[in-house]
């Protein structure tokens, strides 16, 4: 029926098909894992923004209170303006090991000038009665119990894209094809893990 090379030809195209379809999928599937990771990212971002937005308000209310504690409230504008610069780069290309590093970084530096906010804020019991402080306080532990949410979606996604992208054989297709890893956003030591105290 077929001759011995039309038999050949036509079993190295089908076999060819094959991988074709196969490689085609195995890119479409990192496409899409790389585009999640991405999208749990924008999640986290949305929450880092309203938490860098309640920080000037509590700064505000807590000025009148605090005048002889100036460092501890410039502290934690910086760590805010420090922690918004990183946001922005980790947003732009989310992911990358640099700017996941130093978002984390500038998060624990934020996280710490905050805790330092609230302990000196202890001192003071009509800052601490202050009906806008407890407001502000209410809404940055919630916001804080998001940001922890929507970076553990993050790293699931991010940890679901590595783990494919390492895995034979796809492992191929992502070298062939520029698919870098991506990097999980976590803070550096248990005691930055943890939610900054903001209770009053």
């Amino acid at each position: 029926m077929f001759s011995g090379i039309t038999g050949v030809l036509i079993v190295v195209a089908v076999v060819l098909l094959i991988a074709l379809v196969w490689i085609g999928g195995a890119y479409n599937r990192l496409v899409a894992l790389r585009n999640r990771y991405k999208t749990a990212f924008s999640q986290i971002d949305v929450q880092l923004k309203r938490r860098y937005d309640l920080i000037p308000n509590l700064i505000e209310t807590a000025k009148g209170y605090l005048n002889h504690e100036r460092q501890t409230l410039e502290a934690v504008v910086e760590a805010r303006s420090s922690a918004f610069a990183a946001s922005r780069t980790a947003a732009a290309n989310p992911g990358d090991p640099s700017s996941m590093a130093g978002l984390a970084a500038a998060e624990t530096q934020l996280n710490g000038a905050l805790g330092r906010l609230f302990a000196v804020a202890e001192a003071y019991p009509d800052l601490k009665a202050n009906q806008n402080m407890l407001a502000l306080q209410q809404e940055l532990s919630s916001t804080e119990n998001q940001i922890a949410a929507s970076r553990q979606v993050f790293n699931n996604a991010v940890m679901q894209y590595n783990t494919t992208r390492e895995s034979f054989p796809t492992n191929l297709v992502a070298n062939a094809m520029g698919f870098a890893p991506s990097q999980l956003f976590e803070l550096e030591s248990e005691k930055e893990r943890a939610v900054p105290g903001v209770s009053f």
